[in-house]
């Protein structure tokens, strides 16, 4: 049992689709409903303590899904992307509050503020890097205060409210938590000002303390702490040898043709920092160059967008790897896996025990008394759990 405290551990809606394999239609699993029901459902009997649900324009829309999804879940909470800039901080603020109040006080925010400029042209934004903090920060400082209770004059240099204020308020005292990424000096500057939590992706030991360092040295001297959390993958199986053989069959459709033209659709049309490290770590494309540091892969950012490394391993030695970044001051995980329905099960069955988190299926088992096939299969002997 380990005897450092749980991790908070939130798992991945894929609203644009998920699969067997990255980079080819071949076991491709389009993002219908009932399919992203089934995972909410599973997570949330698991234990896991949230989920995150992403934004874009190839995503079905976050806010909607969450809305459908939280009355068929009791205890996940809603990590929901949004972009500054899409939408007024006031009607934002009520469609959060309503959220909040319709899930029981299980929604968050994930800020967004986007790397891509042809994808936000399209949705009506047309700011350059930098100019896009200075709107999340103006939207967050609105959104905030209304979320709190205030009534709201603001005038900004992008936002402009006169009178703002919530008819109803949400469920979450002061207002449900704002948790946001970005690597560049004026993300930092964001986090250090306005967020609670502040996300990184999955980069090598010394990257992320860097960057967890500068957030927190910004927000001391705004008087403010943030916590952190960690986007990554896991590939999690009972061997080394299974889990390395599972990452390279992942990717064992992959085409240098697909990676060249990711690659390249990456570096002409992201201006992200963020983006720009990830690609970094594997050398824009390098096969041969996929693992970064002790069990972090680099393999799913040969074409997939945004957090790009995976764990590796184990569960002991992923629940180790794990605790490092625990160590730099992470507090919540937030995982993904392909495909998301089997790998949930995966890794609340193999890693929760390594991590002290509760395995919510395991607990009903119990409770039921039914072990069937796979325990006493009908011989009346009973076969211990290996992870009992």
């Amino acid at each position: 049992m380990s005897v450092h405290p749980p991790l908070d551990l939130f798992w991945f809606i894929p609203v644009s689709g998920d699969g067997r394999y990255l980079g080819t239609a071949t076991g491709h699993r389009p993002p219908d409903f009932a399919y992203l029901a089934e995972i909410a459902r599973a997570v949330d009997r698991l234990g896991y303590g949230g989920v995150l649900i992403p934004t874009g324009k190839n995503c079905d829309d976050p806010w909607i899904t969450a809305a459908a999804l939280a009355p068929l879940t009791t205890r996940l909470r809603f990590l929901l992307a949004l972009r500054p800039g899409v939408a007024s901080p006031t009607y934002v603020a009520r469609q959060a509050a309503a959220l909040d109040r319709i899930s029981g006080g299980r929604f968050i925010v994930n800020i967004v503020t986007g790397g891509n400029p042809k994808e936000l042209a399209g949705d009506g934004i047309h700011l350059s890097h930098d100019e896009r903090y200075a709107l999340t920060s103006e939207f967050l400082t609105v959104y905030r205060r209304l979320l709190s209770g205030d009534k709201v004059d603001f005038d900004g240099k992008h936002i402009r409210v006169s009178g703002a204020e919530l008819g109803f308020r949400p469920i979450q005292k002061p207002a449900p938590p704002i948790w946001f990424g970005g690597s560049s000096e004026a993300a930092l500057d964001v986090a250090a000002e306005h967020v609670d939590t502040y996300l990184t992706w999955g980069e090598p030991l010394d990257q992320v303390k860097e960057k967890l360092e500068a957030v927190r040295l910004r927000a001391s001297s705004r008087d403010r702490s943030v916590k952190f959390g960690l986007r990554i993958h896991l590939i999690v199986r009972e061997t080394e040898d299974e889990a390395w053989a599972a990452a390279d069959k992942l990717i064992a459709n992959l085409s240098d043709e697909a990676i060249k033209a990711a690659q390249a659709s990456f570096a002409r049309e992201s201006d992200s920092i963020g983006q720009k490290r990830m690609t970094a770590l594997h050398g824009g494309g390098r096969r041969d160059n996929l693992v970064i540091a002790p069990n972090l892969w680099a393999g799913i950012g040969l074409v997939r967008g945004g957090a790009g490394t995976a764990l590796v391993g184990d569960p002991r030695t992923v629940a180790d790897r794990l605790r490092e970044y625990q160590a730099l001051g992470i507090e919540t995980i937030i995982a993904s896996g392909y495909p998301h329905l089997e790998e949930a099960y995966t890794v609340a069955e193999l890693l929760f025990p390594e991590l002290g988190i509760a395995n919510g299926a395991r607990t009903v088992g119990r409770k039921n008394g039914a072990v069937g096939e796979y325990g006493v299969s009908g011989t009346g002997v009973r076969l211990p759990a290996a992870a009992e």
